[in-house]
């Protein structure tokens, strides 16, 4: 039936009302928001822990410990405000799955608050993501929808939730949307609330790596609202696309394979990577990131996943450059998950051997900066 704009004239009862109102779901949403608003209540905030340098160097490094959330990652915060998102929107609904694309932490997270406010979870992702992050998503109830192809995450992902009339949560597009970048008790803000009684309260950098794009476009935000002189630097992997997209202005550019640093590096520029909001990136090389976890492990005694240690190994960099520059000040980076869920991977000698990786020249370089300040040539 068509209705033409004279149809609607002459008369107040020809005025078109169609009420969608739902009791029984606006019930079920109010009760869902306040679940997932309640676990963000009773969740402390994660730990800024110090990376012991040379007291003479006047250079203070940190790195927020995200693996202290109840999901275990740096993208417990995500998973929440893509939930609130989507609830908020009217996107995800009773009885009906989420479906995501992800290679690990993202599903993880997601499962948690799936099962949290009682919805079936799908997560999509490469038939390599690490056994233990596969066991955590079950662990929550989530199921592992496998795909041999990274790059067709994206479609599989959509495809499904037609097939079940689901919702695809889509991080790679909506995770620098979801989070309120302005404050709100995101990242951003607890770095330099935690960071308000040390002698350098605003880092000279903060240093993110990109999987989704979403953190370091929080970040960048924040820092340029609050009018802070913090520069961003984000670190990206092997067999990833953001640094050559950002570097050259083209956004369409494309890899041919995936990412061996689980949760960052993608085979395309991501729509929530915000490139004009951030001021520098580095390309770091699966080497050095496996060597840098390794080094924080013997710094501090914590095991950490590979995209905690590209971000150290560009941390380093940032804090040679300082102390050869003569400054003094704080870099932040982040310590994105822990690294028992990498046991079988950036912790063991066969895989490393496996993949080809040598990772002695960058521990080598790395135990010598921690030395001498001189970043190896």
């Amino acid at each position: 039936m068509s209705t033409t704009q004279q149809d609607l004239t002459g008369s107040p009862r020809a005025t078109l009302d169609v009420d969608r109102s739902d009791a029984a779901y606006r019930d079920w949403l109010k009760e869902a928001v306040r679940k997932v608003q309640a676990d963000s209540n009773r969740s402390a905030d994660t730990h800024l822990l110090r990376f012991p340098l040379p007291e003479q160097w006047g250079i203070d490094l940190y790195l927020k410990d995200e693996s202290t959330h109840p999901t275990g990652s740096l993208k417990h915060r995500l998973a929440r405000s893509l939930f609130l998102y989507g609830l908020c929107n009217g996107w995800i609904r009773p009885g009906r799955p989420v479906i995501e694309a992800s290679s690990g932490s993202t599903a993880v997270s997601e499962a948690y608050f799936a099962k949290l406010i009682g919805i079936p979870f799908i997560a999509v992702m490469p038939r390599t993501t690490s056994a233990e992050k596969c066991r955590l998503i079950e662990f929550h109830g989530g199921k592992c929808h496998f795909v041999d192809d990274p790059r067709t995450m994206y479609e599989e992902s959509a495809a499904l939730a037609v097939e079940t009339g689901g919702h695809y949560m889509d991080q790679f597009t909506y995770a620098e949307r979801a989070t309120d970048w302005r404050g709100n008790n995101n990242i951003a803000e607890s770095i330099y609330r935690q960071l308000r009684l040390e002698r350098y309260p605003e880092p000279a950098w903060i240093v993110a790596t990109a999987g989704t794009g979403g953190t370091s476009a929080t970040l960048a935000r924040y820092v340029h609202y609050m009018q802070y002189d913090t520069r961003i630097c984000v670190a990206d992997p092997e067999n990833s696309c953001f640094f050559e997209g950002w570097t050259t202005g083209e956004t369409d550019v494309t890899c041919d394979s995936g990412s061996r640093i689980e949760g960052i590096g993608r085979p395309r520029m991501e729509p929530s990577f915000v490139p004009g909001a951030i001021d520098r990136m580095m390309k770091v090389p699966d080497a050095a990131s496996v060597a840098a976890v390794r080094a924080l492990e013997r710094a501090i005694g914590r095991k950490a996943g590979g995209s905690t240690g590209t971000g150290l190994w560009s941390a380093l960099k940032i804090v040679s450059e300082m102390v050869t520059e003569g400054r003094t000040g704080s870099v932040v980076t982040l310590l994105c998950d822990p690294g028992d869920r990498y046991l079988d991977k950036y912790y063991s000698d066969a895989w490393l051997e496996g993949q080809g990786l040598d990772i002695a020249p960058y521990v080598t370089a790395i135990d010598s900066l921690l030395e001498t300040a001189v970043w190896p040539d």
